[in-house]
């Protein structure tokens, strides 16, 4: 990827920081002087997060996996790469009602309760759509800025990907991001960017390759070393022992000998040596840092929590379904720091 192509913001960007202030709050000033504990509840799509180091309460709606499909004449050209996942996700069944529905309705939903509960940003973690539609990204991008809400995004595999096309993963990722995806990062450098909103700091970073590169993660490093408060945002979780191949970034069991969908998905099969050990190390840094305080993501379409070496990763379930996670970063009150 060329970097030039995609440095249209600050010079923090151009500085491989990728910093953006996303709230009209001041900037954070202050690193975290000692460790701090994380309380982490989960209740279905509701996820609260409590420590001594959050000073404002934030709101964040998080979509991941939508997997919309409209598309218009300027996608016939491209029909032969698009042709199953525009047929994958037409009906869905919601995931509380059980009720018909499907990725558009669902999409604007979860932005009208975005509203209805005046989140401070809106989390867009991959695969919102099923193959790089320009009707679709156009569609996505006039509804966000509607909102009048702060919003992140970082892509999924399936954003970028068109299926058949060839190429490798990186340079299909480079092509479609700079062609269709690149409204949707705000100036902001598309594979890793940082967003301050009310003292935290929200890392998107893009492993939907299921690999990270040596640039994210000096990013990353860069990152942690600032002491400040962290959250990640990736749409492939962080592995997690005895979860499956899925769970897939970091994960020492992926690679060629467990790759069952690469025929299917008409991609170039996973490595046979598995995972660069930058992207084991990039692993590492996020579940050895003492400033992340957790990391949030997709691609499973279903709903879970992982805590790995204290860290939580919570999973959402498929926008596509209606699913979605309301998220609240709460400050301890004192009664609480007295047991916690």
């Amino acid at each position: 990827m060329k970097r030039r192509s995609f440095i249209t913001g600050s010079t923090s960007a151009a500085a491989g920081l990728g910093l953006s202030t996303v709230s009209c709050s001041p900037s954070i000033k202050k690193k975290i002087e000692q460790p701090f504990k994380v309380c982490a509840t989960v209740d279905q799509q509701k996820v609260s997060f409590y420590a001594d180091i959050i000073n404002e309460s934030i709101k964040v709606v998080h979509i991941a996996d939508t997997h919309l499909f409209m598309d218009d004449k300027r996608g016939v050209p491209f029909q032969e790469y698009s042709n199953r996942m525009a047929k994958a996700y037409n009906q869905t069944t919601h995931f509380q009602t059980r009720e018909k529905t499907n990725p558009e309705k669902s999409f604007e939903q979860t932005l009208a309760f975005a509203k209805e509960v005046n989140a401070d940003v809106i989390n867009l973690v991959g695969d919102i759509f099923s193959f790089p539609s320009e009707a679709a990204i156009e569609w996505v991008h006039s509804k966000l800025d509607a909102t009048g809400i702060p919003y992140i995004y970082v892509a999924g595999n399936h954003d970028w990907h068109y299926e058949g096309m060839k190429g490798s993963l990186e340079s299909l990722r480079d092509t479609w991001i700079e062609k269709r995806l690149l409204p949707l990062y705000q100036g902001n450098h598309p594979l890793m960017a940082a967003y301050d909103i009310k003292g935290i700091r929200f890392l998107a970073i893009d492993n939907s390759t299921y690999q990270i590169n040596e640039e994210q993660s000096a990013f990353l490093s860069a990152q942690i070393a600032s002491g400040l408060p962290l959250v990640l945002l990736v749409h492939i979780p962080m592995y997690a022992p005895g979860k499956n191949i899925s769970f897939g970034c970091g994960n020492p069991f992926w690679g060629a000998a467990s790759d069952r969908s690469f025929e299917l998905e008409r991609r170039p099969k996973w490595p046979e040596s598995g995972h660069t050990q930058t992207t084991f190390d990039f692993y590492k840094k996020v579940f050895d840092a003492p400033n992340m305080m957790g990391i949030f993501t997709g691609h499973k379409h279903r709903n879970s929590i992982e805590v790995i070496k204290g860290k939580p990763q919570i999973v959402a379930d498929d926008n596509a379904s209606g699913g979605y996670l309301d998220i609240d970063f709460i400050p301890l009150e004192e009664q609480h720091k007295k047991v916690i």
